[in-house]
């Protein structure tokens, strides 16, 4: 089992790591400009879901053979880019598909699911995740302890779990800042397509340079 020490020094390692904001606080501060704070939510927890791959990669071994493969995460890398960047155009496309900037039109907004898979999508799509396990997770391990696989396990979910609730600040702090813009259909039009450059400035930082997850 993970000492508890163990547990505890990773937790603060990875507050730290996750507190500086990154390629995921962007992804998130994008989507609840471009969607509210219930579309922020939805979005962190779609990502938070897409980082359990890894984690149970890395688990059992598989990640350290992923790691090494630079073809194999080149071509996630450019997955991961290309779809942040369809869903900054989207946002920018739609930005005035909303009751307060045209009336004419019935309330619309992507399902639940829908925004829940495709923060997935880029949480899994982030080859950057899998390397950061890889190298960090083994560090905090007691191999006295026994059970490796369960102790990267919990590692893991730690960090998941750290990522979704200060993700979730930064959701709620956007989300928040978008509804003062929606006193003004102008406003509103032009912060949601603020979101949606955002997300596709992000994705082709993310093709061609190499952020930290």
């Amino acid at each position: 089992m993970l000492p508890a020490h163990n547990a505890g020094a990773f937790a603060l390692a990875a507050l730290a790591l996750i507190v500086i904001p990154g390629p995921s606080v962007l992804f998130v501060i994008g989507r609840s400009l471009s969607l509210g704070r219930v579309g922020g939510f939805l979005s962190v927890l779609g990502n938070a879901l897409g980082m359990i791959p890894a984690i149970v990669a890395v688990s059992l071994g598989v990640g350290a053979l992923v790691a090494q493969s630079v073809a194999l995460l080149m071509v996630i890398k450019a997955l991961g880019a290309a779809y942040l960047i369809y869903l900054g155009i989207q946002a920018i496309r739609s930005r005035h598909d909303h009751p307060s900037t045209r009336p004419d039109l019935p309330p619309s907004r992507p399902s639940a699911r829908r925004l829940v898979a495709e923060g997935f999508v880029v949480g899994i799509s982030n080859p950057k995740t899998i390397v950061f396990f890889v190298a960090v997770l083994p560090q905090f391990v007691s191999y006295d302890a026994g059970a490796i696989p369960l102790q990267l396990a919990l590692l893991g979910g730690i960090f998941c779990a750290i990522a979704l609730v200060c993700d979730s600040v930064w959701a709620f702090t956007a989300g928040t800042a978008r509804l003062w813009f929606a006193r003004d259909p102008r406003r509103l039009a032009r912060i949601g397509a603020g979101g949606g450059v955002m997300m596709i400035g992000l994705g082709g930082a993310l093709a061609v340079t190499g952020n930290k997850s």
